[in-house]
C-alpha cells in the first residue's frame, strides 16, 4: 500500500498521480504500485511539486511495518536505533505562533473597559 500526500502543489501533478493512484481526498493519493513504479512516481512528485510539500508512506519489511519519505517539509525523518522517527525543529521565540512564556499583560484596545484601565477611572 502506498500513500502520497501533497500540499500546495500544482493541479497538473495531482492529475498525473491519478493515472496510478486513487485520490481519496484532495491531495491524498492511495494505491498499490510496485516498488519501481512507486520510486518513479516519487521522483516525478519531487520534480514537479514546485513550492509545495509532499509525503510518501509505503509498506516496508522492517520493525515499524512502513517507511516514509518527505519533500520540502520542516519535519524530517531521523533514524534512531533502527526506528524512523520525525524530527520537529524547535521554533524560536520570535517566530509567529509560538506561545510566549509567562503571563502576558492585557492588550490595550479601544473598548470602554480599556479606556478606563488606561486612564485610571
Amino acid at each position: 500500500m502506498t500513500v502520497i500526500i501533497l500540499a500546495n502543489c500544482p493541479a497538473g501533478l495531482r492529475g498525473f498521480l491519478t493515472r496510478w493512484l486513487l485520490e481519496i481526498s484532495p491531495g491524498v493519493f492511495l494505491g498499490a504500485p510496485n516498488a519501481r513504479i512507486r520510486d518513479i512516481l516519487w521522483e516525478e512528485v519531487r520534480t514537479y511539486s514546485g513550492k509545495g510539500r509532499a509525503l510518501l508512506a509505503y509498506q516496508a519489511d522492517n520493525e515499524q511495518g512502513f517507511s516514509f519519505r518527505t519533500h520540502d517539509h520542516a519535519w524530517h525523518p531521523k533514524d534512531h536505533e533502527g526506528l524512523t522517527l520525525i524530527h520537529r525543529p524547535e521554533r524560536s521565540p520570535d517566530t509567529p505562533g509560538t506561545p510566549q512564556a509567562g503571563p502576558q499583560p492585557p492588550r490595550q484596545g479601544w473598548s470602554k473597559a480599556a479606556k478606563r484601565r488606561r486612564f485610571g477611572r
